[in-house]
């Protein structure tokens, strides 16, 4: 059945055909449920072609940005079809953003369009006169709000027209999606991602998961992520069947939801199943045992899983788990875990040689051998199976692509049966919460405090899997020292709650290289020092928002 799916959709390369197949085959069928809400493709269909049209009298052309600032909710999930559909390019943004954050990846896009929650309207309205470029916002309230001479719309202006398809033409190579990273060396940079690559990406991920039509697959992960949108909004479509997207994760909530939606497989993080696997044996829960009363849960995809995570899922709770992978958001999957592969302890899958030619160089790009730890370097062997660059910053585009090879800036190694170990991150970037954080931009932001000479913000190993961050500061001279209490509560509303340091601590001087640069490996090293501050022992807080 799943070959029978994927051979059928194997001439489809944008997103909108493979809608209209939808549209062709099961047009009344469930397609999603979104925090309850339950749409057919149908229902999904006739908005986003009001969208779309409403897109077009709004001057929005065919390659134009449209951004959104939405949580996990129909709309999020309607919006983003109605700005593909209409031929222009999404950018949904992480409705955690504020501030500088906010206005970088709207000004930077150069979106004429944006979309937002009621609640978050606040924050756009702090920014819109700094956005010369957005000529309109919509709020997804009742009521349009004034910001700044911009026009002003609601949702059920939003859909006011008639469902009339544009029908746009649209390429393979064409751009459907701007995915922001985290940034390492600079400000955030926009993933340019095609309408092949969605479609590609959500094929992978369902050969891996032997996906059918019969299957439902449940995710709590946000519609501003890649995986979402490839294996909740069109995963149903390239394969059949219907998807789950949830608010956001609860463990209490996790297993409920499962039963209540009938999932047979989840999309979620390493970190998500480390805390259900951590759960179930705390008798204070009033989950616990829960696993063994669900009937529908066939696999587990969540990664990097630790193998003794993977052990409990596998062994206990007798799920099939997919943590053998391996991806980043400018090319994905990197390595997988295929029908028949069984992953090896700490390995990310093998080395997916149908996609892509996966190499180990070193600092000078040459390969080295099986076993050896280096960069992590690719080539596609398929046309728009990654990223198409970094909007708006060749250079940088470039300066990845060296000697023809795209790097990932990740160490790894490759043992001699193709599988692909994870061993460390090559720039001075964090990830936390599933989240990628620039430290960069939360150095800059800090730094704006005017307390500091000098920050630094780098990673600590966080027992959930990933990092947690800590800021490293001097004060600059002739400034009154504040406390590191009186800092993070100003970090409350500067930063995105995830960026948020957990870790704080004062010094008078950083460690530096001959050249200057802070020597931030040496920082990673030391770790949480005898002076360092923890938010979590000081038992602050906070909206996570």
């Amino acid at each position: 059945m799943a070959n029978e799916v994927w051979i059928s959709n194997a001439g489809v390369t944008d997103v909108n055909s493979v809608m209209r197949r939808r549209m062709e085959t099961d047009p009344d069928g469930e397609y999603l449920d979104v925090n309850g809400i339950k749409v057919s493709a149908a229902e999904v269909y006739d908005t986003a072609c009001r969208l779309a049209q409403t897109l077009a009298g709004l001057g929005v052309q065919p390659g134009d940005r449209v951004a959104t600032l939405i949580e996990n909710s129909i709309e999020g999930a309607l919006a983003w079809w109605g700005i593909v559909l209409s031929g222009a390019v999404a950018v949904p943004i992480n409705t955690a953003y504020k501030g500088q954050y906010l206005r970088h990846q709207i000004h930077d896009s150069g979106s004429k369009v944006v979309i937002v929650q009621e609640d978050l309207i606040e924050r756009v309205a702090a920014i819109v006169a700094e956005l010369p470029e957005l000529t309109t916002v919509a709020t997804l309230g009742a009521e349009a709000v004034d910001l700044a001479g911009k026009r002003s719309l609601t949702w059920a202006q939003m859909l006011e027209s008639d469902p009339v398809d544009p029908h746009v033409a649209v390429r393979p190579v064409d751009l459907a999606t701007f995915v922001y990273t985290g940034g390492t060396t600079g400000p955030s940079k926009g993933c340019m991602l095609s309408h092949n690559y969605h479609v590609a990406l959500a094929t992978q991920i369902g050969i891996c998961w032997e996906r059918t039509a019969d299957d439902v697959l449940w995710t709590p992960l946000p519609l501003f992520h890649f995986n979402a949108i490839t294996t909740a909004v069109l995963g149903p479509l390239v394969w059949g069947g219907r998807a789950a997207i949830y608010k956001k994760f609860s463990v209490s909530n996790f297993w409920p939801e499962m039963n209540r939606v009938g999932a047979t497989i989840t999309s979620t993080l390493g970190t998500m199943a480390y805390l259900l696997a951590h759960d179930v044996d705390r008798p204070e829960m009033p989950n616990s045992g829960a696993p063994e009363a669900n009937t529908s849960l066939r696999l587990l995809g969540a990664a990097p899983m630790p193998t003794e995570v993977d052990d409990i899922f596998r062994n206990r709770f007798g799920l099939t788990t997919f943590s053998g992978a391996y991806g980043v958001t400018e090319a994905s999957l990197i390595s997988w875990q295929p029908p028949g592969v069984t992953n090896k302890p700490n390995a990310a899958g093998v080395i997916n040689d149908e996609y892509f030619d996966v190499r180990i160089f070193d600092d000078d790009d040459n390969e080295l051998p099986r076993g050896t730890d280096g960069e992590i370097v690719i080539r596609p062997k398929r046309p728009e199976v990654m990223f198409e660059g970094y909007w708006g910053r060749p250079e940088a585009t470039v300066g990845t692509s060296r000697n023809w090879w795209y790097h990932t800036g990740d160490i790894g190694r490759i043992d001699e049966e193709d599988y692909l170990y994870f061993v460390d991150r090559k720039a001075d970037y964090l990830r936390r919460r599933g989240e990628n954080i620039s430290s960069f931009e939360v150095e800059s932001i800090i730094m704006g405090h005017g307390a500091f000479s000098d920050v630094a913000v780098h990673a600590v190993p966080s027992p959930l899997t990933e990092d947690d961050l800590k800021i490293t500061a001097i004060f600059a001279e002739g400034e009154t020292p504040i406390t590191e209490e009186e800092l993070f509560r100003w970090c409350v509303d500067q930063l995105p709650y995830f960026a948020l340091p957990r870790y704080i601590e004062f010094r008078t001087e950083l460690p530096r290289s001959p050249v200057g640069r802070v020597l931030k490996r040496e920082l990673r090293d030391e770790g949480v020092t005898p002076t360092t501050w923890d938010v979590e022992a000081a038992g602050i807080t906070y909206e996570k928002r």
